[in-house]
């Protein structure tokens, strides 16, 4: 069964392939069996791998598939070629069921759309991008992934192009994210220079053997690897690409910004964790990075009425956590808050757009109301998303997630008091954000009507997440709630337990108290300034620091003010000083001299054969006389 890891990535490759070239030759029917079927394909050999990894792992618990070289110069010799371990598992699968379950939702919400079978080759390139990035061998074939995810994010983000605003937002994010790209190539280099290789496990091997915990080499590495992941999950500072990529079609919100693309650091964070570990500075740099993003983007969600920006400031906040987690060596949380986060961030973009279409494309939340009873089904699974999101305590799988990498963050060596402080407040941020969202949205008086109402195809995938969204955290549960340990046990197959320090007068289940007590105060302060006395919410933003703080928040804190400044200004000042420069005039000049020549050459163009016969002979004459003579 795992010689057939290839068929993951090749059957989305070949369908964008015939998307690409015969998509507009194809019917409205025909589209979606290639651009739906090959994702269900793919998850199907996702299901059987993993369900064969389960019962019968493969010897080591890794298996690796060579399909051949791909470069051979100078005993340089990557390969295309897979790796399975519980890691790559794990992430292909939720990569391609929760991908089959939007591309099965996008087959309706884009039916319309004059491209869609365009959409379809993008998001089927992606799909197949996304997984040639969690299974390849080595660090160069992780790469060509890395990079076609980012394409596909750019043609996706600016997917209607003939408005401006959403091609400017495409270049932002392709610009700010290939900031992080450029310093993961400069580690990739590194890391090749001193090692010799690029292989994954040959070079973590490598790593162990020639470089001392705190090796400056291995400090440099791994903070450039951090800057890679940050780029791409859309960490600080190269966060505000994100709420910016909102542009895109929803369905590709859902899936390349919520679901999996911005969880590609986390997992190359996790894919070398033997390097972080080399590098402690680094490692708690990645903590640090983490525990702020998630109270900057949390204030930030805040202060937003577009319904897209929220979510997207949310996942911004949920992929804190999960640096968070890497950053005092919970792997096993990180990931497992990976999962349940793709499951309830996918539905909520979902859920959002069946809000959207249905609304008229409205995206601002006061000028929604009242939908509880318009939309029941999209309520009702919208409502079990967020909860999940904010983390309903015993019921939903954000709770049990969330609440590993909090107790993690606090009992591991490398976590800290701080550390879990600031987590805990991220709770509370995330629980008054995601209820100020659901009271306004849903609660109310109606404000807009609706007049559009979502088909099975719609439906059917969010009512599937709304259950993964409950279920799916059971799979790892605290002691006092039964001590299941199915997800961590699975996942200490291919990354390390995580190192216990002193609990300090502090247990799991008082942990998970404050968690409780956080999302409950989140919860109250919700309900009393969105449905009890909304009055009170523009109460605080009317006096002048308020309006200021709820002005500095909705800007992202200023990033993009500060960039603008600090970065684009300078240097458009500088590409305007030197559009005049002496480099220029030397390929004017020599514009000028083909110029000069041409106008020489032209005038014996005259039309006489016989002027033409003399030139030729005369030529003859020359050419043999240098011949013989020279």
């Amino acid at each position: 069964m795992f010689h057939l890891v290839w068929l993951i990535p090749a059957f989305p490759i070949a369908s964008f392939l015939v998307l690409a070239i015969f998509g507009t030759r194809l019917s409205k029917k025909a589209v979606p069996l290639f651009g739906v079927g090959s994702i269900a394909l793919s998850a199907v050999v996702s299901i059987l791998i993993m369900f064969r990894f389960l019962t019968s792992p493969p010897p080591g618990n890794h298996y690796t598939q060579i399909l051949w070289t791909w470069v051979d110069v100078g005993g340089f010799k990557p390969q295309i070629a897979f790796y399975l371990d519980a890691l790559s598992v794990l992430m292909t699968l939720v990569v391609t069921c929760v991908g089959f379950l939007i591309h099965l939702y996008s087959a309706e919400f884009m039916q319309e759309d004059e491209g869609y079978s365009r959409f379809f080759a993008y998001m089927n390139l992606f799909v197949a991008s996304m997984c040639t990035l969690l299974l390849g061998n080595n660090l160069l074939l992780l790469f060509l992934g890395w990079e076609g995810v980012g394409l596909c994010s750019y043609l996706l983000i600016g997917f209607w192009y003939r408005d401006p605003a959403n091609g400017l937002a495409a270049r932002k994010a392709f610009i700010v994210t290939r900031v992080g790209d450029t310093a993961m190539t400069m580690g990739l280099f590194l890391l090749f220079d001193k090692l010799g290789t690029l292989q994954i496990q040959d070079l973590m091997h490598q790593a162990l053997l020639h470089w001392a915990v705190g090796s400056p080499y291995a400090v440099a590495a791994a903070l450039l690897l951090l800057g890679g992941a940050v780029g791409k999950s859309a960490q600080l500072p190269l966060q505000t690409w994100l709420p910016d990529a909102m542009a895109g079609p929803t369905p590709t919100s859902a899936l390349i910004h919520a679901a999996t693309m911005v969880t590609a650091g986390v997992y190359l964070i996790a894919r070398t964790h033997i390097l972080f570990s080399l590098a402690p500075s680094a490692q708690f740099a990645v903590a640090v990075v983490g525990a702020a993003t998630l109270i900057l983007a949390g204030f930030s969600a805040l202060t937003q009425p577009d319904i897209k920006r929220i979510l997207a400031y949310s996942t911004i906040s949920q992929i804190g956590y999960m640096f968070l987690a890497l950053g005092v060596g919970a792997w096993s949380a990180a990931l497992f808050h990976f999962m349940t986060h793709a499951f309830f961030k996918a539905l909520l973009f979902l859920g959002a757009g069946v809000i959207i279409e249905s609304l008229h494309h409205e995206h601002n939340i006061f000028k929604m109301g009242g939908l509880r009873k318009e939309l029941p089904l999209a309520f009702w699974t919208f409502l079990a998303a967020g909860c999940s999101l904010a983390g309903l305590p015993l019921i939903t799988a954000g709770f049990y997630s969330k609440g590993l990498i909090i107790w993690d963050t606090w009992s591991s060596a490398q976590g800290s008091h701080v550390l879990w402080f600031a987590a805990v407040i991220g709770v509370l941020l995330t629980s008054l954000y995601t209820f100020r969202l659901i009271f306004v949205v849903f609660f109310g008086e109606v404000k807009t009507p609706v007049h559009k109402r979502p088909g099975l195809r719609m439906m059917v995938p969010c009512v599937i997440l709304a259950v993964l969204s409950v279920v799916g955290g059971f799979l790892d549960t605290p002691p006092f709630l039964g001590g299941v340990h199915s997800f961590t046990d699975f996942m200490h197959l291919a990354l390390p337990v995580m190192t216990e320090g002193p609990a300090g007068g502090m247990t799991e289940i008082l942990s998970e108290s404050f968690v409780t007590l956080a999302f409950l105060v989140g919860l109250y302060l919700a309900y009393f300034f969105y449905v009890q006395k909304r009055e009170y919410a523009e109460k605080l933003t009317a006096p002048a620091i308020g309006k200021a703080l709820h002005q500095f928040w909705l800007s992202d804190w200023g990033m993009d003010w500060l960039y603008e400044r600090v970065f684009v200004r300078p240097i458009i000042w500088i590409a305007r000083v030197d559009k005049q420069d002496f480099v220029d005039n030397i390929y004017s000049g020599m514009a000028l001299l083909t110029e000069f020549c041409y106008r020489g050459v032209r005038k014996t163009e005259t039309g006489r054969i016989r002027w033409y016969a003399a030139g030729i002979a005369a030529g003859s004459i020359i050419f043999v006389a240098i011949v013989l003579f020279l």
